[in-house]
C-alpha cells in the first residue's frame, strides 16, 4: 500500500493550496530512509499574513461563526466521513514523515480525529449558557461568542491528530484559524485540509503555514489579528510565544512536555505494571510528553521489575515502519536521534548503569532507528532524571518508601503526568492528593484522552487546560446581557 506525496507542500489559504514561490525551501526527509520525499514552501510574513486575513475575513463576513449549531453538526459529520474513508492515506502520509509504525498511526494516532470531530459534534447539541432572575426585577444571562482568529500549533510526534483536536474544538465554538505544525512532519495535515473543504468548511475558516518556528511561528503569533494561541509542544518555544502574546495580550493555552514519573509499590501486580512500563515509554518511541521515562521502583520489587523489564526491552522489534512485525520505527528526525544518542553518553558520565540498548538499532544503514534504552540512575539530580530526552530513553530509580516516591515525582520541573501502580486503596488515595501532576493514572498506562476531562500540566508542563469545559472557556468570549423587568427607581442627577 502507497499513496501519493505531493512534490511540493504549500501553505493552504482561503480554501485552497498557494502557489510555490516562497524563497525558502526546506526538505521534508522520511525518517525511515533519510530520503528526501517532498519540498517545504516556507511561509513568510506576508503568507502568514494572507492566511490570518483569510480566517479574518471568513469571521468577519463568512457563515460560519453565525452557523447554527445543527448546521455546524452536518459539516462535522461530513468530515468524519470523509477523514474514515480516507484513514489508510492520512496513516501512510503520517508515517511516512513521523517514522512512527504504520499501525500505530493507522490504529491509534489518526482515530483521534474521528473521535475529537465526534465529541464535539455531540456537545455543540447540548451545551447550555447560564441566566438568572432577580425577582421581578431584571433578567440576567449569558451570550456566548467566538473568540476570532486563532492560532494552532502542533508538535512533530503527533502532528495530524493533536492538530484536529484543536481544529474540531475552535470549529466547534465558531472560529476561525490558522494552523502551524512542525515544518518536520506537515504531509498528512496538509491532506487534512483539502478534506476539511471537501466536507464543506467554508474557504478561510481552516488555513494551513508551513515553516519554521522562529520564521512562519513568529509571524504567526505576533500578528495582531491572531486572538488565542493554542500550542503544543516544547518548554522553551513555549515561553517565548507567551511573551510574545503577553505583548498583545493574547490568549495562551500551552500543553508542554514532561518527565513524568512511573511509581510502582511492592502491592502492585507486578506483571501488569511491566507490561504497561514498557508501552508508557517505548510507544511512539518514546515521542510522548506524557511518557513514563522516570521509572520509580520500590526497593523490595526493584530487582525483579528491573529484570523482566530489561528483558522486554531487549525484546522490543524495531523495524522499518510499514512492516507489520515493527514494534517500533525510527525516531522522526536526526536531532532527535543524535539528542537522544548524547543522553548515553550522559547518562555514562553521571554514573549511570546501562540496562539496555544505548546504540543504533541493527540492521540499518540508514534512518533514525534507535534501540529502546533503560538506565539505572544513582539518584533523582541526575540530568536524565531532570531533564525531557523525548525518546526511547527510560531513567530507573530505587527509593525505600511512598513517601520517598512522591517527593522524587515531585522533585521535577514538570507536572503533566504521573502513573502509580498499587494494590492498596489507602497508597493510592494518599499519593493521588499529594503528586504535583495534571494528570495521574492509577493502575493503568494512558491508553486514551477523555475530551469530557481536562488535560493539562502543573510548573513548566504548561499553561491552561485542553478538553470540553477548558476549551468552551478558551475558544469562546462570555456576554453578560442585563434586562430591566421592571423600570428600576433611579436618582435624577441635576433634576
Amino acid at each position: 500500500m502507497s499513496f501519493l506525496i505531493p512534490a511540493d507542500t504549500t501553505s493552504f489559504i482561503d480554501g485552497g493550496f498557494v502557489a510555490t514561490r516562497a524563497a525558502t525551501t526546506l526538505p521534508v526527509i522520511n525518517p525511515a530512509d533519510e530520503q528526501v520525499v517532498s519540498l517545504l514552501h516556507e511561509a513568510d510574513a506576508a503568507e502568514v499574513d494572507r492566511a490570518v486575513a483569510a480566517a479574518r475575513r471568513a469571521f468577519l463576513e463568512g457563515p460560519w461563526p453565525r452557523m447554527a449549531p445543527a448546521a455546524r453538526k452536518e459539516v462535522f459529520a461530513r468530515i468524519i466521513d470523509l477523514v474514515g474513508r480516507n484513514l489508510d492515506e492520512l496513516a501512510w502520509l503520517e508515517t511516512a514523515n513521523t517514522g512512527q509504525t504504520l499501525h500505530y498511526a493507522r490504529q491509534y494516532q489518526l482515530p483521534r480525529i474521528l473521535g475529537s470531530f465526534r465529541f464535539y459534534a455531540e456537545w455543540l447539541g447540548q451545551s447550555t449558557e447560564l441566566a438568572t432572575q432577580d425577582g421581578e426585577a431584571t433578567l440576567r444571562y449569558v451570550l456566548r461568542e467566538p473568540l476570532g482568529v486563532v492560532a494552532l500549533i502542533s508538535p512533530s510526534n503527533a502532528p495530524t491528530a493533536l492538530a484536529s483536536t484543536k481544529i474540531a474544538a475552535a470549529l466547534a465554538f465558531g472560529n476561525t484559524c490558522v494552523v502551524k505544525t512542525s515544518e518536520q512532519t506537515p504531509l498528512a495535515l496538509a491532506r487534512l485540509m483539502g478534506l476539511l473543504t471537501e466536507a464543506g468548511v467554508p474557504p478561510g475558516v481552516v488555513n494551513l503555514v508551513n515553516g519554521r518556528g522562529h520564521v512562519t511561528g513568529d509571524a504567526l503569533v505576533r500578528h495582531p489579528d491572531v486572538r488565542g494561541i493554542s500550542f503544543t509542544g516544547g518548554t522553551a518555544t513555549a515561553r517565548r510565544i507567551a511573551a510574545i502574546a503577553g505583548e498583545g495580550l493574547k490568549r495562551v493555552d500551552l500543553e508542554l512536555g514532561g518527565k513524568s514519573a512511573n511509581i510502582i509499590l511492592p502491592s502492585a501486580d507486578l506483571e501488569r505494571a511491566v507490561d504497561a512500563s514498557l508501552l508508557g515509554i517505548y510507544t511512539n518511541n518514546g515521542q510522548q510528553c506524557f511518557a513514563g521515562s522516570r521509572i520509580v521502583l520500590h526497593r523490595d520489587i526493584a530487582d525483579a521489575f528491573i529484570d523482566r523489564f530489561v528483558a522486554r526491552a531487549e525484546q522490543i522489534r524495531v523495524g522499518h515502519p510499514l512492516e507489520p512485525s515493527s514494534d517500533n520505527g525510527p525516531l522522526a528526525f536526526r536531532a532527535s536521534y543524535e539528542r537522544v544518542q548524547s543522553y548515553v553518553d550522559i547518562a555514562r558520565a553521571e554514573g549511570c548503569k546501562l540496562l539496555a540498548g544505548g546504540t543504533r538499532a541493527p540492521g540499518f544503514d540508514r534512518g533514525y532507528y534507535f534501540r529502546p534504552t533503560a538506565v539505572l540512575a544513582p539518584s533523582n539530580a541526575a540530568r536524565v532524571c531532570q531533564e525531557e530526552i523525548f525518546g526511547p530513553f527510560a531513567s530507573l530509580l530505587v527509593v525505600d518508601s511512598l513517601d520517598e516516591a512522591v517527593a522524587v515525582a515531585n522533585d521535577s520541573r514538570y507536572g503533566l503526568v504521573s502513573y502509580l501502580w498499587t494494590g492498596e486503596l489507602a497508597e493510592a488515595m494518599s499519593a493521588t492528593r499529594r503528586i504535583q501532576a495534571g494528570n495521574v493514572l492509577v493502575n493503568t498506562p494512558m491508553l486514551s484522552l477523555d475530551p469530557r476531562l481536562p488535560f493539562g500540566g502543573y510548573k513548566e508542563s504548561g499553561v491552561g487546560r485542553e478538553g470540553a469545559q477548558p476549551s468552551r472557556h478558551f475558544y469562546t468570549e462570555e456576554k453578560t446581557v442585563t434586562v430591566a423587568l421592571t423600570p428600576p427607581a433611579l436618582p435624577r442627577l441635576g433634576a
